[in-house]
């Protein structure tokens, strides 16, 4: 099993800006996204982090995910898991939650409605289980994938986006993928699984402190 659990969520794009849903657009950073991806990993390079040079990294395969992680200095071993993409919104790709409630379906809410033409829920949360057991069985990857090192007792780091790792919380606490709603979670966040007493734990969540001074 792994030590610890170090969540990031991905640095500003335009559309998370605006609050609109991105799933599969593979849309870049912001300038601000990419400050907020260095701010991130100058944070991470400092004590008590020191680097974790011996972590085991892995990444959303969309570009959000992969230049925060490359400019927060972890690019060079991060391994893309297509099991960390963002929930696929379908039909409600791109549109606003306001947008939708007033055009499509009021009161709409995507924990509970979900998406049409898109992932549900509990597809998302079968995702994230499959990639948690990997983690925590002996090698921490499937048997096949013999490029990555093994997350046994090791700290691993991920890099992936805002519902996605909202849900991975909940299903790493043993709660149902609803419960996801309540973790709020800002772009280049910084959160912390871990144990307490022999149990899944929240250590860190939604820290934002790295960000203070940039223009927002």
């Amino acid at each position: 099993m792994p030590a610890r659990i170090v969540l990031v969520r991905h640095g500003e794009t335009e559309w998370s800006a605006t609050g609109q849903h991105t799933g599969r657009t593979d849309i870049p950073l912001t300038g601000e996204g990419r400050a907020m991806a260095r701010a991130l990993g100058a944070r991470l390079a400092k004590a008590p982090w020191n680097g974790l040079p011996d972590a085991v990294v892995f990444t959303s395969p969309l570009d959000r995910a992969r230049e925060t992680c490359a400019l927060a200095g972890f690019g060079d071993r991060a391994v893309d898991r297509p099991e960390l993409l963002e929930w696929d919104y379908g039909q409600y790709e791109g549109r606003t939650g306001a947008d939708i409630r007033a055009t499509d379906h009021p009161g709409w809410l995507i924990w509970r409605d979900g998406v049409p033409g898109g992932e549900k829920l509990s597809d998302v949360a079968a995702r994230v289980d499959a990639f948690l057991a990997d983690l925590n069985d002996e090698h921490g990857v499937p048997e096949a994938d013999t490029t990555v090192m093994h997350c046994a007792d090791r700290d691993v780091v991920l890099f992936a986006h805002g519902h996605l790792l909202r849900i991975l919380a909940a299903r790493w606490l043993g709660l149902p993928p609803e419960f996801a709603q309540r973790f709020k979670l800002g772009t280049a966040a910084l959160c912390v699984l871990s144990w307490e007493y022999g149990a899944p734990a929240v250590e860190i969540w939604n820290d934002l402190s790295h960000l203070e001074g940039l223009k927002h």
